[in-house]
C-alpha cells in the first residue's frame, strides 16, 4: 500500500504500521492520536520533539510509549505509530519495521484461550509489541554505536598528532572532540540507565506485555464501565518517568513472567554497555594524553627555571666583578694605594678567570649575547 502523504508540517506527521507491515501516513493533531491509542496528553507530551524529555520506555494499559533519542513511537498490541516518518534517521527504521513486523509464513495467530492459559501458541510466537520494541532498540543501539565509531576514528589520530606537536590548532581540535564525546556519553548513559531501570523492575516489564493484557481485557471480568486507560493514567503529582502503574484488575491478572522480555532487554543492554565502554576507553585515552602534555609542559617549565637560575648566578658574578673593578677604578684620592703598584697584576689575574667563567656559562646555556662580547 502506497503512503498517502499530506502537505502539512512534518513535526505533526505520523506513520501507522499494522501487523502486516502496511504503512499509512497520518497528519493529525495530538488529540486525534490521544483518542486513537487512548493515552493522556502527559504521555504524548514525552514524544514532543520541541520539549526536552529523557529517554523512556513506559508501559501503559494499552500502549508502550517509546522515547529513545530521535525514535518517538507508540506501540500497541496490533499497530505502531512512529513520529516524523520522513526524517532521514527514521526512514531506515520504517523499512525495518515493514520487514520484521509481519509474521513468518505458516505461523498462526494464537487463540485467546491459548493466551489466557499461557499455552504453546504464545510461547512459539514473539508478541507483536516486542518485535516492534526490538526494532527500535536495535536501531538506537546501532545508531549510537555508529556515532561512537565515527568519534573514535576522528579522536585517536587527533590525540596522537597532539602528542607529537602541541599547537593551538591541535588543542582546539581535541577540545571540540572531547566536548562531542561528553555529549555522546551522556546520551548513551541515558539509554543504558533506562534499560537498567527497566530490567530491575519486573512490574515495569510486565506492563509491556500488551498482548496478555489485551486478552484479559477481552474477558467479561475486565469490564468496569470506564475506559481502563483513564484508570491507569498517572496522577498529576506523580513523576513523569515511572509514575503510571496499571491499577486495574486486568493488569493485576498479568503474571510477572517476563523471561522473554528480560532476555531481549539484556541483549541490548549488553550492546549499549559495550558502546559506553568504548567511550570510557576514549575518555581514559584523552586523560592520558592530557597527563602526557602536562609532563611535557612541566619539563619545559623546569628548563626555564634552570635558565633563570643560570642568569641569576651570572648576575651575581657580574655584580661582584663590577664591584671589584669599581673599587680599583675610583679616582678619589686615598693614601693606601701609594707604594702598592703591584696591585694591578692582582686585578688582572682576578679578571681572567671571571671572563673564562662567563664564556663557559654562555656556551652552556646557549646564550651569545653582547655581554659575552664585551667581556
Amino acid at each position: 500500500m502506497e503512503l498517502q502523504l499530506k502537505k502539512t508540517a512534518l513535526s505533526r506527521s505520523w506513520i501507522l504500521l499494522d501487523k502486516d507491515g502496511t504503512g499509512t501516513i497520518l497528519d493529525v493533531d495530538k488529540y486525534a492520536i490521544m483518542r486513537m491509542v487512548e493515552i493522556h496528553a502527559r504521555d504524548l507530551r514525552i514524544l514532543d520533539p520541541l520539549l526536552s524529555y529523557p529517554s523512556a520506555i513506559l508501559g501503559r494499559e494499552k500502549v508502550i510509549v517509546l522515547n529513545l533519542e530521535h525514535i518517538k513511537a507508540i506501540i500497541t498490541a496490533q499497530e505502531v505509530l512512529l513520529r516524523d516518518p520522513m526524517d532521514d534517521d527514521i526512514v531506515p527504521i520504517v523499512e525495518e519495521l515493514r520487514r520484521r513486523l509481519p509474521k513468518s509464513t505458516g505461523d498462526e495467530e494464537p487463540s485467546a484461550q491459548d493466551r489466557e492459559a499461557g499455552g504453546e501458541g504464545e510461547d512459539n510466537e514473539f508478541p507483536f509489541e516486542f518485535r516492534a520494541l526490538e526494532v527500535a532498540l536495535e536501531a538506537i543501539c546501532s545508531f549510537l554505536d555508529a556515532r561512537t565509531i565515527e568519534l573514535e576514528t576522528a579522536a585517536y589520530p587527533a590525540l596522537d598528532e597532539l602528542t607529537s606537536q602541541i599547537s593551538s590548532r591541535n588543542l582546539d581540535r581535541v577540545r571540540k572532540l572531547k566536548s562531542a564525546m561528553t555529549r555522546l556519553t551522556n546520551r548513551v548513559q541515558k539509554i543504558r540507565d533506562e534499560l537498567e531501570n527497566l530490567l530491575d523492575d519486573d512490574d515495569d516489564m510486565a506492563d509491556l506485555y500488551l498482548s496478555k493484557k489485551l486478552a484479559n481485557l477481552s474477558s467479561p471480568a475486565s469490564s468496569f464501565g470506564a475506559p481502563n486507560w483513564l484508570l491507569s493514567s498517572p496522577n498529576p503529582d506523580s513523576k513523569i518517568h515511572r509514575s503510571s502503574k496499571a491499577s486495574t484488575a486486568t493488569s493485576v491478572q498479568v503474571e510477572n513472567d517476563v523471561e522473554d522480555l528480560e532476555m531481549l532487554l539484556e541483549a541490548y543492554f549488553t550492546q549499549i554497555e559495550g558502546t559506553l565502554n568504548k567511550l570510557n576507553t576514549l575518555r581514559e585515552y584523552i586523560d592520558d594524553t592530557e597527563d602526557y602534555i602536562n609532563i611535557q609542559l612541566d619539563s619545559h617549565r623546569n628548563q626555564l627555571i634552570q635558565l633563570e637560575l643560570f642568569l641569576s648566578s651570572g648576575t651575581v658574578c657580574l655584580s661582584i666583578y663590577s664591584l671589584v673593578g669599581a673599587i680599583f677604578g675610583m679616582n678619589i684620592p686615598y693614601t693606601w694605594k701609594d707604594g702598592h703598584g703591584y696591585m694591578f697584576k692582582w686585578v688582572g689575574t682576578y679578571h681572567i678567570p671571571y671572563k673564562n667563567f662567563y664564556k663557559i656559562l654562555c656556551q652552556t646555556t646557549g646564550i651569545y649575547s653582547a655581554l659575552f662580547i664585551l667581556l
